[in-house]
């Protein structure tokens, strides 16, 4: 009755809202909803929840058990259950586990004769199905029908021979049961198949379990033939020492290299190797071994073979033999550098030091061989300047440790060879080579090189060089052609003048001094003529010729009228006693500078002449000077940006000179002047064109 009344107000409540209109709807049910939306007194959690949810639930169903009281009873429920499963199958006859199930079932019912029969139909429909196999033969072991099972297993392995489980779990049986013969057949019928490894260590530990070592050896043999790897010879190997055969072992390790090859250049290997020879105190074997590994042994492969290689010669080596060890890490580190990086010239030269320092001279060339042929891949000159240092280390090397000067030669050859002097050249090697040949006692080769030198790259250190070389034997002519050639090839290089002219000098030639710096400053580009000019007027001081001095002043004078020029022509005058003189050269370059009107020159003259006048004159000239001192003042200038906008406003030191400012002051009023009638002019023009307007 309440179900009738709740179903009858639930009806109502529909037949309700269809009659009311939609936005009375929405009232009410914007009115029905929760106004108070703060927490509850009493609080609950998740945990809570979940947990009475749990305790609430109803238990599952489970069907009632049923007790069978006679025979016909239980005939009756292996027909109903018979009569289930065959309905299963029926519908779905590939899927295996209802056959399980079945099978099952009437082994519980001990029936093993229908049991396998359900099997033999399920096998029937997929004789591959591994798991079927399984069942089929445990249930015979379990019955403990042998004979049946031994069937099983024969049959699974025949058709099935690719899986190991049914081999082992036969193998297993015949052993359980004690007939080893029959294990070890089914043990040989396997090992035809030629499987896993994992199956080769099963038949091992079998015959290892009944100690038929010589069996076990055997079965090493076509085990390593059928998986050739370190870890099977290692195992053959690992056997034959534990059994006390040393010399077994030793064949087994030197097989496994021959047969194996490249394959056995594992570092694991020979760590292994080694660490047998170690405890068979074969103290010389296991080095040789260390060693013929580190050499064979990939680089980025031996790191703990290092490691191993380090402990073994601390233990057992002496100071020669730990270094040996030190200096082969280093090499192997330098190894992987330059692999990683060819073009790496710093990690050959390391490399190279470290060779040199062994002494291994064959060794050294090798590697310098290695370093050369990786030649930069662009021509600049950028690119080359660390390669280059290759070829002179090695030259040096067989200079001075290999004792071949020949050798030395040929190196110094081939680098020029490779070197493309049309686009760049070092005159570093052409004068190395030179050196070389003079330390050869073979001047004439010297000069072949500095002349091949000179036609193919005529740099300024190989000029000097030269020249220098030319000048120790005393042949001057040959000096002075060979500065001609230079200043023919480079007419502006000041340098190149000068040391001309100090040779002359040297010989007491003045003439010819004087005829060189005259020519110098006639030339019309040069790279430092104030070099040209400051040395030729040095000259002529050293000369005493003040006359021809003053005369070089007043020459540079008409071509610039720097304040460093001024005051050195005042100095020169001043060092020669001529002070009057040197305070007109003051006057002179005073009104000269206001002139072009270059401040900062100008207040260094100042500077300066005040200087001159407080060391050689008196209180009137220097009172004079004093006046002509400027005042520094700061001052603000605008900055423009690219496109001419500005861009801010910058502050710089000025200088304001005494006999400037009343200039400035009433330059300043005059500008004032100009801008008061620019601004009444303007005013004017206004006014008439508004009075034109009010007329019109």
């Amino acid at each position: 009755s309440a179900r009738k009344r709740s179903r009858g107000d639930t009806q109502r409540k529909e037949q309700y809202h269809t009659l009311l209109p939609l936005s009375t709807m929405l009232s009410q049910r914007a009115t029905s909803r929760v106004k108070n939306k703060s927490a509850a007194a009493v609080q609950i959690t998740a945990e809570q929840i979940l947990r009475e949810a749990q305790e609430r639930q109803e238990e599952e169903w489970k069907p009632p058990e049923q007790k069978i009281h006679d025979y016909e009873e239980l005939q009756d429920y292996r027909l109903r259950k018979r009569k289930e499963f065959e309905d299963k199958i029926r519908k779905n006859r590939y899927h295996m586990p209802f056959w399980t199930q079945y099978a099952k079932w009437e082994q519980s019912q001990s029936d093993f004769v229908r049991a396998r029969s359900i099997y033999e139909r399920a096998l029937d429909v997929e004789y591959k199905n591994p798991l079927l196999w399984l069942k089929y033969a445990e249930m015979e072991m379990a019955a403990k029908n042998v004979n049946h099972a031994r069937n099983v297993w024969g049959r699974a392995v025949t058709l099935l021979p690719r899986v190991d489980q049914f081999w082992l779990k036969y193998s297993y049986m015949e052993d359980i049961m004690g007939n080893y013969a029959a294990a070890r057949q089914i043990f040989e019928r396997w090992m035809e198949w030629q499987p896993s490894e994992h199956a080769w260590r099963t038949y091992i530990n079998f015959e290892m379990r009944h100690r038929e070592f010589d069996r076990v050896r055997l079965i090493y043999n076509r085990f390593v033939q059928c998986h050739p790897n370190v870890d099977t010879w290692l195992k053959y190997a690992k056997f034959e020492a534990k059994r006390g055969e040393v010399s077994r072992a030793r064949d087994v390790y030197t097989k496994a290299m021959e047969f194996l090859g490249d394959e056995a250049n594992k570092e694991r290997f020979f760590i292994e190797f080694a660490a047998f020879e170690e405890r068979c105190r074969e103290v010389e074997r296991a080095r040789a071994i260390y060693k013929y590994a580190l050499d064979h042994v990939p680089k980025h492969a031996a790191h703990e073979l290092y490691k191993r290689f380090i402990s073994f010669e601390k233990q057992h080596g002496d100071k020669s033999g730990i270094e040996d060890v030190i200096v082969n890490k280093r090499r192997f580190q330098y190894e992987e550098e330059v692999k990683a990086n060819p073009k790496n010239y710093d990690a050959w030269f390391d490399y190279a030091r470290l060779e040199e320092a062994g002494g291994d001279v064959a060794r050294v060339r090798e590697l310098y061989e290695r370093a050369i042929a990786n030649v930069p891949p662009g021509e600049q000159k950028r690119f080359w300047r660390r390669y280059i240092f290759l070829w002179i280390n090695y030259a040096i090397f067989e200079e001075l440790e290999a004792k071949d000067p020949e050798r030395a030669r040929q190196v110094y050859r081939a680098c020029l060879k490779i070197i493309p002097h049309r686009r760049f050249s070092f005159s570093k090697i052409w004068i190395m080579f030179a050196h070389f040949e003079i330390r050869q006692e073979d001047v004439q080769a010297a000069r072949k090189v500095f002349g091949h030198a000179i036609g193919l790259a005529p740099k300024q250190k190989i000029f000097e060089e030269y020249i220098s070389l030319e000048l120790k034997l005393g042949n001057i002519d040959k000096c002075r052609a060979l500065y001609g050639r230079w200043l023919e090839l480079e007419p502006s290089n000041c340098d190149a003048w000068c040391k001309y002219a100090d040779l002359e000098a040297s010989l007491d030639e003045a003439e010819r001094v004087r005829a060189l710096y005259e020519l110098a400053i006639e030339q019309p580009t040069l790279d430092m003529p104030e070099l040209v000019w400051k040395n030729f007027i040095d000259f002529e001081i050293e000369e005493e010729a003040y006359d021809n001095a003053r005369r070089l002043y007043e020459r540079l004078l008409e071509r610039t009228q720097h304040v460093k020029v001024w005051c050195s022509y005042a100095n020169f005058e001043d060092s020669v006693g001529e002070a009057e003189r040197a305070r007109k050269v003051y006057e002179r370059a005073y009104k000269a500078l206001k002139s072009a009107d270059d401040k900062e020159e100008r207040a260094i003259l100042a500077e300066t002449w005040r200087d001159f006048e407080g060391s050689v004159g008196d209180a009137e000239h220097i009172a004079a000077v004093r006046k002509l001192q400027p005042r520094t003042v700061i001052r603000q200038r605008q900055l423009y940006a690219e496109d001419g906008t500005p861009s801010g406003v910058e502050e710089y030191h000025d200088y304001v000179f005494p006999d400037e400012e009343g200039k400035k002051a009433s330059l300043k009023i005059l500008e004032m002047a100009h801008k008061w009638k620019k601004r009444k002019l303007a005013e004017e023009s206004t006014q008439s064109a508004v009075s034109g307007g009010d007329d019109a």
